[in-house]
């Protein structure tokens, strides 16, 4: 595609503005592998780098139901979010939408395009691009008060939608470690998991109800482990910390760091002097 493709979604910890330092850090030809990219957010690295062929695996339920909606009923989803949400940026509104999944049973029945664009709606219009939910799985991100947020982006929708449909573009909600069932040699697979801190530093993590622990971390590291064994190449966003540090060692890894050893002011806390300055690295993994 000759059109520049932009994420439909804010993310928190979103990789736009560094996708293409990434995918040029990375250097690999896919040639006739396939991309995976098993923690997908927004998606900023899938629309830099624009493979032929793509799997895309979330934890998230409602960000996976909201791009297979884009993918195969775009009109129907612009047709809603014109309707009921381009006009709404209004707090009692929003929380009202917030609150819809709570009846779990007239969440189902809404369907796939009006929980999709109540999806988009709530990552418009919520403080920071944040999806973050409470123990019982609901989303309890406050009201972002922007001033004029664009909530309805029928020209991304579709470019989106025709990429989508004229590559072979798949999403899943699943499990990272899923990626184990498809990718082989050749493939590239980027993970971009929630980022590690150092102990006694309260950051946010619940992108779902679980969490994502240390010893997540460490699955996910065995995880790579296997799919460099196989001759695919892997990378990693994530903090720089002992633990990831320790954990990453070996040959077959490489560390860089992103933004020239700037330190990334992470931008998820509500109070602006708990948002802590942390270093980036991108690790890559490949058979040496």
């Amino acid at each position: 595609m000759n059109e520049k493709m932009l994420p439909l979604l804010k993310w928190a910890g979103g990789k736009r503005k560094i996708a293409r330092k990434i995918i040029d850090l990375i250097d690999h030809d896919l040639q006739d592998g396939t991309y995976f990219e098993p923690f997908l957010g927004g998606g900023a690295v899938l629309f830099e780098l624009l493979p032929n062929k793509a799997v895309c695996f979330d934890y998230n339920r409602d960000l996976i139901e909201f791009y297979n909606v884009v993918k195969s009923k775009p009109e129907k989803l612009i047709r809603v979010l014109d309707k009921k949400y381009k006009n709404q940026n209004d707090r009692d509104f929003y929380y009202e939408t917030r609150e819809l999944d709570r009846d779990e049973e007239n969440f189902k029945r809404m369907g796939d395009v009006e929980r999709a664009a109540r999806f988009m709606y709530l990552n418009k219009t919520c403080y920071n691009g944040l999806w973050r939910v409470n123990s019982n799985g609901y989303n309890n991100v406050p009201f972002g008060r922007y001033v004029n947020p664009k909530i309805l982006d029928e020209d991304g929708i579709r470019l989106a939608s025709r990429y989508f449909n004229e590559n072979h573009i798949t999403f899943y909600n699943s499990d990272f470690s899923d990626v184990l069932e498809h990718a082989k040699k050749g493939d590239l697979i980027y993970f971009d998991p929630p980022y590690d801190v150092e102990e006694k530093q309260s950051e946010f993590v619940s992108y779902t109800k679980n969490g994502f622990s240390r010893d997540d971390q460490i699955r996910l590291k065995n995880v790579c482990d296997e799919l460099v064994e196989r001759g695919a190449v892997v990378a990693i966003s994530n903090s720089k910390t002992k633990f990831i540090q320790e954990l990453f060692k070996g040959k077959n890894y490489k560390y860089y760091t992103i933004n020239d050893n700037i330190k990334v002011r992470r931008v998820i806390a509500s109070n602006v002097n708990s948002r802590k300055l942390i270093e980036e690295v991108l690790i890559i993994g490949r058979l040496k």
